[in-house]
């Protein structure tokens, strides 16, 4: 959140950052989450030797960079791009895309009561930071499950009610998805239209809220089962109705079946 962001980073955080200089002994940035300005020193671009800095880094580009040093006093911050991983790097672009975001949605919120930001974050986005760790989170939660979720915080409820409507309306809820192979067969006259009937049986048991199952074939009598849900326990157990179901039905009509989970 800017409205309550630290003044400074602390040595050892990823802070998000634009380059808006360079020079032969390294780039200067401007710290996107302080409103600060820090040096990435030529010898901390890259783990081998540097020719041209700029192969790396270009003016207007967005760095991710590691905190080495801090002096307030002075008003330095030394940073590191060489010791930034991909998966932080990823992690870290995420996490500010997202802070971002859920800082939009409240000043959204606060425009449509006509209150100010700083009235609707003391009200709500404190409460909401303070159980869930960031604010995004508790939006994308806010989303799933509804209202009940800021009203339990102690969110007041016309505050509550537009959050929920702003969150429904722009996050869009990851889905996760688990796979795997049926394997079906039935030697009666009429056995393509009684595996059919199965599928579908299957497919609309093994849907609920918030769960997608799609079934599809792949070549008789092998036929993909493929199942979008929010999370994978959900995603899980949906699968495991599918099949169960799937392989029981087949078994009432005097087929067989099998099911193989794919990774």
């Amino acid at each position: 959140m800017e409205f309550k962001k630290r003044e400074w980073p602390d040595v050892g955080d990823l802070v998000v950052a634009t380059v808006v200089g360079i020079t032969d002994y390294g780039a200067y940035v401007r710290l996107d989450e302080y409103d600060k300005e820090g040096l990435l020193h030529i010898s901390e671009v890259a783990s081998r030797w540097v020719r041209n800095i700029r192969v790396f880094v270009r003016e207007g580009q967005k760095v991710v960079l590691k905190v080495l040093r801090v002096n307030a006093e002075k008003g330095h911050v030394d940073l590191s791009l060489r010791r930034v991983t991909k998966r932080e790097k990823k992690e870290k672009i995420l996490s500010w895309k997202q802070d971002r975001k859920a800082d939009t949605l409240l000043r959204s919120a606060s425009e449509k009561l006509n209150i100010s930001f700083e009235e609707i974050y003391e009200k709500a986005g404190a409460l909401i930071e303070k159980e869930f760790g960031e604010l995004h989170e508790g939006l994308e939660k806010t989303a799933k499950e509804g209202v009940d979720v800021l009203l339990k915080l102690g969110v007041p409820n016309d505050i509550a009610v537009t959050l929920e409507e702003i969150a429904k309306e722009r996050i869009k809820i990851p889905l996760v998805k688990v796979k795997g192979i049926l394997e079906l067969q039935c030697t009666k006259p009429n056995g393509a239209v009684l595996i059919k009937e199965t599928l579908l049986k299957a497919q609309e048991i093994g849907e609920s809220r918030g769960t997608n199952v799609r079934i599809y074939v792949v070549a008789p009598p092998k036929y993909r089962v493929e199942v979008s849900a929010e999370d994978y326990k959900s995603a899980e157990n949906a699968l495991e109705k599918v099949t169960k179901t799937a392989l029981k039905s087949v078994a009432k009509i005097g087929g067989k079946g099998a099911f193989e989970r794919e990774k």
